[in-house]
């Protein structure tokens, strides 16, 4: 089992004026990995976000930090520059995998700039800011988080091997 963090990134939220819908939603769904040690409700502001996601990989040693929000084209969604400002490695598969699935519901979907990587050893994977779209997405990737995650904390064998 793998530690977890969640981050809702909003602005609204994480002044109380919304409810977190997709943090618990994230939640229910990667059950199945490990136990959610860390959720946080943060507004969308790059600094905030980085120093969440570098406490949760580095102090609280999270696996697997998982965000929604913040990943569309306003100039206060900044969840993946922070992202990229803190992973030392991308993972783009990830990302080009929820949207390939996704644009088979919306053409929106190529809208978002949804990032992954690795810092240390912790995943960081962005995922929509609706409910509806984390779960559609986490369908199409959680299926390869557990050899994702064996891998990258050494808890499982080599790619290929068998």
């Amino acid at each position: 089992m793998y530690k977890i963090g969640i981050i809702t990134v909003s602005d609204k939220g994480s002044r109380g004026e919304r409810v977190d819908e997709s943090g618990p939603a994230i939640r229910e769904m990667v059950g199945i990995l490990g136990n959610v040690v860390s959720y946080k409700i943060l507004p969308d502001d790059i600094d905030t976000l980085k120093e969440a996601m570098v406490n949760m990989s580095d102090r609280e040693k999270v696996e697997l930090i998982l965000t929604t929000g913040g990943t569309g084209l306003s100039q206060r969604d900044n969840t993946p520059e922070a992202t990229l400002a803190v992973i030392e490695r991308e993972v783009p598969g990830l990302p080009e995998a929820m949207r390939a699935e996704s644009m088979k519901k919306t053409n929106r979907a190529m809208l978002t700039r949804a990032v992954a990587g690795v810092r240390k050893n912790t995943l960081i994977i962005n995922l929509p800011g609706s409910v509806k779209g984390v779960r559609e997405c986490l369908e199409v990737i959680l299926p390869a988080l557990p050899h994702a995650l064996e891998i990258l904390t050494g808890r499982g064998g080599e790619c290929g091997v068998g």
